[in-house]
């Protein structure tokens, strides 16, 4: 047969499987009252062009909602079959095959990767591989040769020319004492997925996770490739080819996901195919026991002893009650779950800077009510929301009085300002989110670096260098920092 007559026979086939689901489709429910209006909200006041959304409890897919325009020029509507790039969601994906290789006892966490890969630089060789999924490893980013804009390889021509560059280039810090996210430590991570199955990761991916859960929408690419069903992608822009723009402008995104960086970015997906993978995941049909489960949600360590942010490709969201853990992707998709509540949500969009990780929470209030008010950095954005960003600091002293266990976290805090920095408009919010972090984290140097650089978006520049100088003094290491002070000095 026809390779290409086969492979689409086979989607057809699972389209067909995937209809006749129970799970998938037999046990969907009408939205909770309000939803719709809040997603409608949402959708308007981030500017969100398309949104696709699928709910799961009880391990089952409760409900499947599509919205807007899968493509703005055609007017034509998102459903519930159209696919849409997950971005850094991909690195779930990677966090479940590594696990999968745990469990066959082919990959061990705390090994050096040199024990996989046989010829890196000396500095790489003992960074394990657990330090590698958390984002501690302290490499340099891939990103940085790649082309700026697109990400594309055609800066350095090759994956061997990019390669090879990086390889020269020197730690950002020493392994395990900080955290940086780096597309780096997902590349390895593929390298070693291929040497130790003798597999393509992207074959290895789709034999041991898509077809075992049946995922028809499932498909690696990216901007160059043509994926039937897939949306078109956005973004607004104040500048083009140069040239300021007299008001915001919506445009076509472009982006390049080289193959030899999948395991970072580069799947594509539908909402419905990643609800069915949530629940094959928390029913042991891709890990077979809940303590490789646990594992995979369970937060790094640096050298200190302290918790990382990341997980084993997932982020970890520390609260009192209603644990979470979530993965996001290019500020366009998001998916969290909270496993003592049974509850899933998955939400992908075509919109950058959307953020739909910010709603998540208060979404899932629809089904739980308790879930939002678990959050502290969802329960601070509503009050801030409600009582105005000028009264960060008001906050802050309220804050400071409660148990620190119900603190938002640093990591929190910062990832919030940073949304909130480079999604056009919020620049003043943000500098009011980053002065809230630093009257919280006085011992952080990465909250005063943070601060120093909201106080420069928004024109500051005398209390701006004060807080890089605060940041330099508390890490002498803060290279970011220096370079801000010896820039402002000299202006």
């Amino acid at each position: 047969m026809n390779h290409n007559r086969f492979l689409l026979l086979l989607r057809l086939t699972a389209w067909v499987v995937m209809l006749l689901s129970s799970a998938a489709y037999g046990q969907l429910q009408p939205a909770p009252t309000g939803l719709d209006a809040f997603l409608r909200k949402q959708m308007q006041e981030r500017r969100i062009t398309g949104l696709q959304l699928a709910v799961v409890q009880h391990g089952r897919i409760r409900l499947l909602q599509s919205y807007g325009l899968a493509n703005v020029q055609d007017s034509l509507p998102v459903t519930n079959r159209s696919i849409f790039p997950i971005y850094s969601c991909t690195k779930s994906f990677t966090g479940v095959a590594i696990m999968q290789l745990v469990e066959a006892g082919k990959v061990d966490l705390a090994a050096p990767v040199s024990r996989y890969l046989a010829v890196l630089p000396a500095p790489w060789q003992p960074i394990t591989v657990r330090q590698l999924l958390t984002h501690v490893s302290g490499l340099p980013d891939i990103n940085r040769l790649l082309n700026p804009n697109t990400f594309g390889l055609d800066v350095l021509g090759s994956e061997d020319a990019a390669w090879a560059k990086l390889q020269t280039l020197r730690m950002d810090f020493p392994t395990g004492e900080q955290f940086a996210y780096n597309q780096t430590n997902y590349v390895l991570l593929g390298k070693i997925i291929d040497q130790v199955t003798g597999k393509p990761f992207a074959q290895v991916f789709t034999e041991q996770q898509f077809n075992v859960v049946g995922m028809p929408g499932m498909v690696f690419g990216d901007a160059r490739d043509v994926t039937p069903g897939k949306v078109q992608s956005y973004r607004y822009v104040t500048r083009l080819d140069g040239k300021a723009l007299d008001k915001e402008t919506l445009v076509n995104v472009y982006g390049e996901h080289p193959p030899f960086r999948r395991t970072a970015s580069g799947l594509n997906s539908t909402a419905t195919d990643l609800a069915q993978w949530v629940i094959a995941l928390q029913q042991g049909k891709l890990l077979k026991t809940n303590a490789a489960l646990g594992t995979l949600w369970t937060a790094g360590r640096y050298n200190n002893g302290q918790p990382t942010q990341w997980a084993l490709g997932w982020l970890t969201k520390p609260r009192p009650t209603h644990r979470a853990v979530t993965i996001t992707g290019g500020s366009t998709s998001a998916i969290i779950v909270y496993p003592e509540d049974e509850l899933a949500i998955i939400a992908l969009t075509n919109q950058s800077g959307a953020y739909p990780e910010e709603f998540l929470d208060e979404l899932a209030g629809y089904y739980n009510p308790a879930v939002p008010l678990a959050d502290p950095l969802t329960a601070l954005r509503l009050q801030l929301q409600q009582r105005g960003y000028v009264q960060s600091l008001m906050l802050a002293k309220e804050i400071k009085r409660k148990n620190k266990s119900s603190w938002p976290t640093e990591n929190d805090l910062n990832d919030w300002g940073y949304r909130l920095m480079n999604g056009g408009g919020h620049s003043q919010e943000a500098l009011e989110v980053f002065r809230l972090m630093a009257s919280l984290y006085p011992e952080s140097a990465n909250a005063y670096d943070s601060l120093g650089e909201a106080l420069l978006k928004n024109g500051k520049r005398e209390e701006a260098l004060q807080m890089y100088r605060k940041s330099v003094a508390l890490n002498p290491d803060n290279q970011n920092g220096k370079k801000a002070i010896e820039r402002l000095t000299k202006q």
